[in-house]
């Protein structure tokens, strides 16, 4: 039986999200000791009252000196210093959680990659939305052959502007590296081992390019190696709500049947003479109700002191992260040219476990008549014509 372990956790930038992972932290049987490092010193001192931290500093480089810290969350703003604060804590012998983006540039994000691997480190992207019932359920119903083999997908993810105007002010990222590279990486997990070969992109800017220069939404088509399409549509230009509100609906239609999710928020609203109708707890990352919190965002905080303390893989792999950017930097490219972007397969990551002997042999077998071997075997049965080769029908329960 592995040995259980408790293990010592910086947090670096308490902000909003910084701040729910330092909470979480503070209540964790895993941790024995909690140092945060925040550059604003009125908010250090506000998260430092919450959690009881043993250190709470504005140069996170002290942290990273201190021998005894096993693992940093980083959650830092703006994004262009997740690459060298991430690079740093590696040096320094640190796991890392790594807010999204993994980097601003794909060779940035390879060099912490092979990083994590030199230094036999745990390396994970906070892709929270992974830790939503909702989204694990669609998943599931994948895996489990509920709705047979994927057909298309839909995700609609659009938050307000009062956060979109933070985002795009501080940074400039487009609606597809920001909001909608959640919902990328969210139908990549559920399709893999499936891998995107196209993708095509249009934005639309009428309400933030004038003051910041910024589309308001993206709408992305994919298509992945078996023929599956999915669509993604992201923008930050709702009315202003609930702080950092966020509404989301997911479509996945199969071959057998389909999954639907309302995230939403509208299933709890509060209404008041002075505010009018506001629906609470409807942030993506979620927030702390008393005793429960509700969101993902802690849960995804609980996984990964775990995994550090028992020394597993944490669920989103930094190789996986590096093919949502790849992604949403091609919609990138497709909106700029009005054009399809394909993607080259080679040096792609492995998104999934290993195939079962069978399908390992099937594959084999369809590189060897079409020579193509990166294609799922669905892919090939079309390229090829070699109906012997697609994969098994799941039997449903």
């Amino acid at each position: 039986m592995q040995q259980k372990r408790q293990i010592n956790v910086a947090v670096i930038g308490t902000g909003w999200c910084g701040g729910i992972r330092a909470g979480a932290c503070a209540a964790s049987p895993w941790v024995k000791e909690l140092h945060i490092a925040e550059i604003k010193e009125d908010r250090l001192r506000e998260v430092a009252a919450m959690t009881n931290p043993v250190t709470a500093m504005t140069d996170y480089r002290r942290l990273l000196e201190n021998p005894s810290i096993d693992a940093v969350m980083i959650s830092t703003t703006p994004e262009g210093t997740h690459y060298p604060i991430a690079k740093e804590s590696m040096l320094a012998g640190k796991h890392v959680l790594l807010e999204k983006p993994i980097a601003i540039e794909l060779s940035e994000a390879d060099e912490l990659i092979a990083l994590s691997r030199e230094k036999k480190l745990a390396f994970t992207i906070g892709y929270s939305q992974r830790f939503n019932p909702k989204f694990a359920y669609v998943k599931r119903s994948i895996e489990d052959g509920t709705i047979g083999e994927p057909v298309s997908a839909l995700v609609s993810r659009h938050i307000t502007r009062n956060l979109g105007k933070k985002i795009s002010g501080r940074v400039k990222l487009s609606p597809a590296a920001m909001e909608a590279t959640h919902d990328i990486d969210f139908v990549l997990w559920c399709l893999a081992p499936r891998r995107p070969v196209r993708v095509y992109a249009q934005e639309v800017a009428k309400i933030m390019k004038a003051q910041y220069n910024a589309p308001d939404c993206v709408w992305i088509v994919v298509t992945m190696d078996d023929g599956t399409a999915f669509t993604i549509g992201a923008g930050w230009v709702l009315p202003p709500a609930y702080p950092n509100f966020a509404s989301t609906w997911i479509e996945f239609v199969g071959t057998e049947g389909a999954v639907m999710v309302d995230d939403t928020h509208r299933d709890v609203y509060v209404t008041s003479m002075k505010d009018g109708i506001r629906f609470p707890i409807s942030s993506m990352p979620g927030e702390k109700v008393n005793h429960v919190y509700a969101g993902p965002m802690e849960a995804e905080t609980r996984h990964f002191l775990e995994c550090v303390a028992m020394g597993r893989q944490p669920l989103v792999t930094a190789e996986h992260a590096r093919l949502v950017m790849q992604v949403y930097k091609a919609a990138d490219q497709s909106v700029e040219t009005n054009q399809p972007v394909t993607l080259a397969a080679a040096g792609a990551p492995a998104l999934a476990p290993a195939s079962t002997p069978q399908r390992t042999k099937r594959a084999a077998a369809h590189k060897t008549r079409c020579g193509d071997p990166g294609l799922h075997p669905t892919a090939h049965k079309t390229r090829c014509g070699d109906p012997g080769l697609t994969p098994p029908r799941r039997r449903h329960r």
